[in-house]
């Protein structure tokens, strides 16, 4: 829902006539923030309340489904093209780490930590840097810098030869910095492989520790500050409305039906939750929230992280995720760690699958388990009208949601997103003087 909730900001910006309806009594449906803590024990039937030693239950906001935003990303462009950060606090996460042969390890943040890790032999590191050099200094519309590759022909398997990389560096480097979640990169173009390294390293440059951006209080706050913005431009919210029928008139939606009454709208957008008969199954998602006292091991007592177990590292398809963090966001008691592990499911055990990421929390305090069923659009709106959003996947950061936001914006208004448009719309409504 968290999807929705910055499209319907970003529709009203774009002069919409807006109304938001949820059927929960919170923002954000299935991403929701979780507090008190007692509520996330109700939620998944755990018997009993939580243990004196979790702390006051209403410090806690646990994430059902975590992310991290990238510094340079796309959803940090929209937060401050639409200014919701006014209503934001953001604080960076301190380390991203990858899994090598059983043991984590720091993803090198700057040249220097790139020398000294131990990811890499010394010859290694000095084509990795030369690597590094290339991806910085590609421009697309600068053919001088593609030295003699063609970005939109040209694999990255190619491209990884053409600097002498070994398989420990390629898995780190397209799973840990260009954050794909399987291999099937390698054999595409390398012009989107690039493109994802240059904006892992941009967003590092900004903050230095890593890439990645937590709001204070969990994500839960995000909705609540697009919804803030929708108001600004006329918007309307409901929270608690059952939703009991989607009205449809010669295959086209004219209205939704609450309560016996029936707002009538020409587009409606919407999760698959609401519309079974026009999604399919993808595959499934296992997700495992786990309470800690301790930080995780190897990690230098971070009070926040992301690790990555790229897939090949444990013989699966796909990867494996750590998000960790804590008191520091104002998300858990004092002292308390929240780390939730995620992976697509390939088997018929996933509790087995996601065991790699377990034992580096160990010990764990408390866990709760899930598996959800990730569903996919079968119909894209065009006739009907009624845009469907994909499931979060297993990521831990938000590019995914965010190339979703934009199929669905241009499949809705006909035209691309347009950063620079958002920004001229809402120039022409706060006026200049506001944007210092």
């Amino acid at each position: 829902m968290r999807l929705e909730c910055i499209l319907s900001g970003i529709m009203s910006v774009n002069g919409k006539k807006v109304l938001h309806m949820d059927r929960n009594s919170y923002y954000g449906g299935e991403s929701a923030s979780i507090t008190p803590l007692e509520d996330l024990y109700k939620r998944f039937n755990l018997p009993g309340t939580p243990p004196e030693s979790m702390g006051r239950g209403r410090d806690w906001n646990v994430d059902l489904i975590p992310k991290f935003l990238m510094a340079n990303g796309q959803l940090v462009k929209m937060l401050l093209y639409t200014e919701v950060t006014r209503y934001l606090d953001f604080k960076v996460i301190e380390g991203s780490f990858v899994y090598k042969g059983g043991k984590i390890y720091k993803v090198p943040s700057t040249e220097a930590e790139a020398l000294a890790s131990s990811l890499m032999g010394l010859f290694e590191k000095r084509r990795f840097r030369k690597f590094l050099v290339y991806v910085a200094n590609f421009d697309e519309n600068d053919p001088r810098t593609f030295e003699g590759v063609d970005p939109k022909k040209t694999t990255m398997r190619d491209v990884y030869k053409k600097f002498d990389l070994g398989q420990d560096v390629i898995d780190f480097t397209g799973h840990a910095l260009a954050l794909y979640r399987t291999d099937d990169y390698l054999d595409q173009p390398c012009q989107e492989t690039i493109n994802r390294i240059k904006l892992y390293s941009e967003s590092l440059a900004r903050y230095g520790k890593s890439p990645y951006l937590y709001p204070l209080y969990g994500l839960g706050e995000l909705p609540q500050g697009f919804a803030r913005l929708s108001a600004i431009y006329g918007g309307t919210y409901m929270l608690n409305k059952p939703i009991e029928e989607i009205v449809i008139e010669n295959g086209k939606v004219v209205g939704v039906k609450s309560e016996g009454e029936v707002a009538r709208c020409k587009q409606l957008i919407c999760d698959p939750s609401y519309v079974s008969d026009r999604v399919t199954k993808v595959g499934q998602v296992i997700r495992v929230i786990c309470i800690l006292s301790h930080p995780i091991k190897n990690t230098n007592d971070a009070n926040s992280c992301q690790i990555i177990i790229p897939q090949n590292q444990v013989n699966r398809k796909s990867d494996i995720y750590v998000c960790m963090i804590s008191s520091a966001h104002n998300v858990a008691a004092q002292g308390k760690y929240i780390a939730i592990a995620s992976t697509t499911v390939e088997t018929a055990d996933p509790e087995k699958e996601i065991k790699p990421a377990l034992d580096l929390l160990e010990p764990i305090e408390q866990k709760f388990v899930s598996i959800s069923d990730l569903f996919a659009p079968t119909d894209l709106g065009t006739e009907s009208q009624i845009f469907i959003s994909r499931t979060y996947d297993a990521t831990t950061h938000f590019e995914t949601t965010c190339d979703d936001i934009k199929d669905i914006y241009k499949r809705m208004m006909g035209s691309e997103f347009d950063f620079e448009e958002m920004k001229r719309k809402k120039n022409d409504i706060y006026g200049e003087e506001e944007q210092q």
